[in-house]
């Protein structure tokens, strides 16, 4: 990062030099006048269409409509044929006659047969893999529903799961790596707000309801300018705003949770209101069984969802989203654990003028857990919290047909309660204790531009220039080169006691080939000043965020990427590959032994140093006709290298598996059923493991190999799922469907964790152990709307 601060200056002029590239003509005498058609593009049900092309025959002009489905575009005077276009959706055209700005809303309408090949218009191909940055992915609902899932039920982060360059973190889990980063570094958002724990039920479940998402897009390390504060990736959520003209519901009733969602008109078509609920309901049925031991525990979860928005007039609308989740889990009266996260979104968007628009959002989201066990001796519950509050304004200038600039700013205050202990009772031997929380203020700014060069040459580019402080009431522990505590220092509340400055550049362009074919590369630099303290590299609801501070400087990472896109066969199968090369600084792990459970002196049991990965992505996708499904591989490697680890030498990351392989195939009868199989295959995680005993002072201690010198067994597993589909008929709203699943399908047993134990009659030998979670899992679930 300092290598980079040093020469901003010089980066500094080559995105100015970007910017002031604008192709625009230089004789400006005699030029034809320019008029604006703009307005929103929605579906017939009224909800805005995210990233919808807008393109001109014959001539360099075209938009997409942005995250509230606005576009603009501006032409020359005269009459021109504008055509509009979104994937499942038919094209529609409009001829004008431009001698004013005209507000004019587009309402597309969805393909009837979506087997059938999908006719496009090799400008529309084009004017698609152009608009596409690097390392970006859109999924849509209907993409989701044909992937097998452990409950019969879809699931967005499974799904993701399944692209290359992403992994999963562990079996079944809701967590996941992009490209060699850690599973902290991805920046999960939904409706703006920061989403710090993306799971339920230990990971098995994502917080996210398929049924209500809008639009889904993960970005794999080119982010956007607008958005900065991690590494790895950007996962961007937006949910539906609801339908407007009718009141509608759907819903799902499952194995182990069930789902309902209600989408209601209010102000006379002007607004509309949606609410979703989902829950589990294991510990309903717990108290019928026999077993004691079971029938007095309780194990559930539950998510809320409300959505409303308003439009004033066509110059405002108002949104206003919230979202409440949680984890209960209780063992007889002896211990609990709950967890979970609350987000809300205020958001006013404003056009200023047809090339002008505009969005204030004001966003509060937490994320917190406690443990406790009740016993009067032993009584205690473990809190632990975060929260945060932010403001940010987002603009963007449609400034001509071939550049389209954002740029806005934002702030945020975010306060970090690692953890504290209460006693549950006066008799428990336990007393009441914190380890120091964190406040800090976070601001930024930023600028981008999507520009056209020519029919061929796009590329969008950016900077972004944050500031973190960290701020008091807080006491700060000091540390020499060792790591040894020296003393501490306090600071007063609101003082400003330390301070980190991040400069974001990032660029990315495409350059469309004959045939359909695009070529990709893109460059960014980013910094994260968050940081995930866990004891698992799988990661547990139990995790801590620490932000940086005097002890733990931001975290950066330099990303370089390479692809290509074709689409082959009549345009049916897409076809891409990538490579990417990343560097990563000031990376986090921890000395040999650390305890990092309650600790006070935290920081002190931390190390620094850095990273590498690189590898290739190869996706092949067809997601037309009867049968549909995709290969997704990678072939990736990373390691660290920690100056206080190892002794020094390099060694795999916890997320180094060399292959990654995941196989996709449907097939839909066209009438009643569809059927669909998925083979996941990963390298073994890597592992450091005893090798070796030794007596120290009449005790025998293990000694270990080098970190992460072995391997586990390679993880692979086969699903399987069958949708029995309801019958269409004209004037009958309501529809059902019958999903049959089964999970891990050939009952392979993957290892989940292995431990070890001394043998009783001789403790010089040691005994590994294999425990895995999931055998063959079946599942049966019902889905309806109305």
């Amino acid at each position: 990062m300092k290598a980079l601060l040093k020469h901003k200056k010089k980066v500094l002029l080559i995105f100015l030099f970007c910017f002031s590239f604008q192709a625009y003509p230089q004789n400006t005498a005699g030029r034809s006048k320019t008029f604006t058609i703009s307005g929103h593009i929605r579906d017939d049900k009224g909800e805005v269409l995210i990233g919808a092309n807008i393109f001109t025959r014959g001539q360099l002009a075209g938009t997409t409509s942005n995250t509230y489905g606005y576009y603009s575009i501006s032409l020359k005077e005269g009459k021109h044929i504008l055509y509009f276009s979104f994937i499942a959706f038919e094209t529609d055209s409009l001829e004008v006659t431009l001698t004013s700005d005209i507000f004019q809303n587009i309402i597309l309408k969805p393909k009837l047969n979506t087997l059938e090949s999908v006719q496009v218009s090799s400008k529309e191909y084009d004017q698609e893999i152009a608009s596409l940055r690097m390392g970006m992915i859109q999924i849509n609902n209907q993409d989701l529903k044909k992937i097998p899932s452990l409950s019969g039920e879809s699931d967005l982060i499974k799904a993701i799961q399944l692209l290359p360059g992403i992994q999963a973190t562990g079996e079944g889990l809701s967590n996941f790596n992009v490209r060699g980063g850690n599973y902290d570094q991805n920046l999960i958002i939904l409706d703006e707000a920061t989403i710090y724990n993306p799971s339920h039920l230990l990971g098995f479940f994502s917080i996210f309801n398929s049924d209500i998402l809008k639009s889904t897009q993960i970005y794999k390390g080119i982010f956007p300018a607008k958005y900065g504060g991690r590494l790895s990736s950007l996962l961007e959520v937006n949910l539906k705003d609801g339908n407007k003209s009718q009141f509608t519901g759907y819903g799902g009733i499952g194995t182990i949770a069930s789902r309902l969602s209600l989408e209601i008109p209010v102000f006379k078509g002007k607004g509309s209101i949606l609410i979703s609920g989902r829950r589990s309901y294991a510990d309903i049925f717990l108290p019928l069984l026999k077993n004691e031991e079971v029938r007095d525990n309780r194990i559930y979860f539950f998510d809320s969802y409300i959505k409303a928005n308003y439009q004033l007039n066509e110059k405002n609308k108002f949104f206003l989203s919230g979202y409440l989740g949680r984890d209960v889990f209780k063992y007889k009266n002896d211990y609990y654990v709950t967890w979970g996260n609350i987000s809300g979104t205020f958001r006013w968007n404003h056009i200023f003028s047809p090339k002008l628009f505009s969005n204030l959002s004001v966003i509060a989201s937490s994320y917190s857990y406690r443990l406790g066990q009740t016993s009067n001796l032993s009584g205690v519950e473990w809190n632990s919290s975060l929260a945060d509050l932010k403001i940010k304004y987002d603009f963007t200038w449609y400034l001509n047909p071939k550049n389209t600039i954002t740029f806005g700013l934002s702030s945020s205050y975010q306060h970090f309660n690692p953890g504290y202990t209460i006693s549950a009772s006066d008799s428990s031997i336990f007393n009441n204790f914190a380890v120091p929380s964190n406040n800090i203020l976070e601001h930024s700014v930023y600028i981008g531009n999507d520009q056209t060069i020519s029919s061929n040459l796009s590329v969008s580019y950016g900077l972004r220039a944050s500031l973190f402080q960290n701020i008091g009431e807080a006491t700060v522990y000091n540390f020499d080169e060792n790591f040894n505590k020296i003393d501490s220092s306090y600071y007063a509340k609101g003082e400003v006691y330390n301070q980190y400055a991040g400069f974001e550049p990032r660029i990315s362009l495409n350059y469309v080939l004959p045939g359909h074919a695009v070529i990709k590369a893109g460059y960014s630099h980013m910094v994260q000043f968050l940081h995930l303290i866990s004891n698992t590299t799988t990661g547990t609801p139990l995790d801590i965020w620490l932000p940086s501070g005097p002890n733990i400087k931001p975290q950066f990472a330099d990303q370089f990427a390479l692809g290509y896109q074709k689409y082959v066969l009549g345009k049916a199968i897409k076809f891409s590959i990538e490579g990417y090369y990343k560097r990563l600084g000031n990376q986090l792990d921890y000395k040999d032994h650390a305890d990092i459970i309650l600790n006070p002196e935290l920081e002190g049991e931390l190390r620094f140093g850095k990273a590498e990965a690189y590898g290739l992505e190869f996706l092949i996708q067809k997601k037309t006709g009867n049968w549909q499904g995709l290969i997704s591989y990678t072939l990736s490697k990373v390691t660290k290298v920690f100056p206080d680890i190892n002794n020094g030498q390099a060694f795999p990351a916890n997320n180094d598996r060399r292959h990654d392989l995941s196989l996709l195939l449907s097939y839909d009868t066209g009438n009643k059923w569809e059927f669909s199989a998925l083979w996941i295959f990963l390298s073994g995680s890597p592992t450091t493991l005893p090798v070796g005993k030794y007596e120290f002072g009449n005790v025998i201690l293990p000694m270990y190999s080098e970190r992460n010198a072995y391997r586990l067994p390679p993880y692979h597993r086969l699903d399987l799922s069958a949708t029995r589909k309801g019958k269409v008929r004209p004037g009958k709203k309501f529809y059902g469907e019958w999903n049959f699943a089964i999970y891990n399908a050939y009952n392979r047993k993957n290892t989940w964790i292995v431990y070890f134990k001394s043998d009783e009659n001789n403790p010089l030998v040691t005994e590994a152990y294999k425990l895995y979670l999931f055998s063959i899992v079946p599942s049966i679930s019902y889905n309806f709307k109305f």
